[in-house]
């Protein structure tokens, strides 16, 4: 393409005239210069940096500003948000930690004002949100090794279900673009305040296979880790709720996105190399999917969660639920509850004769340890051989990182 040198000078010369780049300062990494026409520079700012020793250094440029906070819930022992100090040079900073190595979300609040760490490239979508991520080095199993690394798209499609096009992302494993084999397939949901991004953004769950794969501790596999909203208006599921009969993320689940992904990509269709799992709402979903079309799935795992809503006291996340209140009475059975209306696939037993894993872990101080309890009683006394470990913390990404590297290499062996 040539450019014509006139254009190119008047085009400079209106940019230089606007006020975002004729007033505002702007602040620069280390090594930068401010360029002419856009203002005095600011200091330099780095953020976040991360020390040796594992320390985290938050900063953030807004001489004018009156207050600036962090929130960063995942972090440990910092509690919901972290209050910046103000320096001389108008640079706002915070450090934290020492951090166990992992991902971290964290946004900074200017003044009332929520924003992303504008020097930091680094994000992860959540449901209503985007977060700015920061990677604490020194968990073997999750960190960016020299090994042979897999592919994540961001795959567009039609939802004939729903009316509307969605968006999913699928991880191929390393070698899938140079051969002609077809790999088994895992679906992989995420939790409530999450998107399809979530899952490798913050989970580094295409890092975890990578560094699995390699090790030979888990078969290659194609991971489809789908969009469970369905509408922010109608919170998460959509139409009737993530566990009724009329769940639209479970319509479009069946009806569009399996055979999308079984006609795109070089995959095994049969029940034998077919995997679900889910974290927390994704968790109830993959139950909500799975138990129904039990023909379709051997491998079934539901982290930090269970049939949430109908088994189990109020519970949330960080927490433990609140103990339930006596009953006044004895409870009346409900015959439209999940279980009723699936009790014929749940008594099944030729369903159950190809299922090889239904795979459960919570750990001890999260809310939903009740409900996940109550699920697994409920499954064993329909049959089911459950799996069920209980692991230390709560309802974080530090545990659902380190139950997609136990649960992994338990698939299609």
């Amino acid at each position: 393409m040539t450019h014509n040198p006139r254009m190119v000078r008047a085009i400079a010369a209106f940019l230089m005239t606007t006020s975002v780049w004729a007033q505002a300062p702007v602040p620069t990494q280390a090594g930068e210069r401010g360029g002419r026409g856009r203002g005095q520079a600011g200091p330099a700012v780095i953020s976040p940096e991360v020390s040796t020793d594992r320390r985290i250094t938050f900063r953030i440029f807004a001489p004018q500003a009156q207050q600036v906070r962090m929130n960063a819930s995942d972090i440990p022992n910092m509690g919901q948000t972290a209050t910046l100090t103000k320096g001389d040079t108008g640079v706002w900073s915070t450090t934290v930690g020492p951090v166990e190595p992992g991902s971290y979300r964290y946004t900074f609040n200017v003044d009332g004002v929520a924003t992303i760490d504008p020097r930091s490239p680094a994000t992860s979508e959540s449901n209503t949100n985007v977060w700015s991520v920061v990677h604490i080095p020194g968990a073997d199993f999750m960190d960016t090794k020299n090994v042979p690394h897999g592919s994540v798209a961001a795959v567009s499609y039609y939802s004939t279900s729903l009316g509307t096009w969605r968006r999913l992302h699928v991880y191929t494993p390393p070698g899938y673009e140079t051969g002609n084999d077809k790999y088994p397939l895992f679906y992989l949901l995420h939790g409530a305040l999450d998107s399809d991004d979530s899952w490798t953004s913050v989970g580094r769950a295409n890092l975890i296979l990578d560094n699995l794969i390699a090790a030979k501790k888990a078969k290659p596999m194609v991971i489809v880790m789908t969009a469970g909203h369905t509408t922010r208006a109608q919170g998460a599921g959509g139409g009737g709720g993530f566990l009724s009969a009329t769940d639209d993320f479970a319509k479009d689940f069946v009806t569009d996105v399996m055979p999308l992904v079984e006609k795109r990509y070089r995959v095994m269709t049969d029940r034998a190399h077919t995997a679900i799992a889910g974290l927390s709402m994704g968790g109830s979903q993959t139950l909500n999917i799975a138990i129904p079309n039990l023909q379709r799935f051997a491998y079934v795992g539901v982290y930090s969660s269970g049939l949430i809503g109908e088994v189990g006291g109020a519970g949330g996340r960080g927490g433990r639920g609140a103990a339930p209140a006596p009953d006044p009475a004895p409870a009346v059975p409900n015959p439209n509850s999940w279980e009723n209306r699936n009790l014929a696939t749940l008594d099944n037993a030729a369903l159950k004769k190809g299922l090889k894993l239904v795979w459960f872990s919570t750990g001890k101080d999260d809310g939903l340890i009740t409900t996940t309890r109550d699920t697994v009683d409920m499954l064993k006394k329909h049959g089911f051989n459950v799996v069920f470990e209980e692991s230390p913390g709560g309802h974080t990404w530090i545990n659902w990182r380190n139950y997609l590297n136990i649960f992994a290499p338990q698939l299609f062996q």
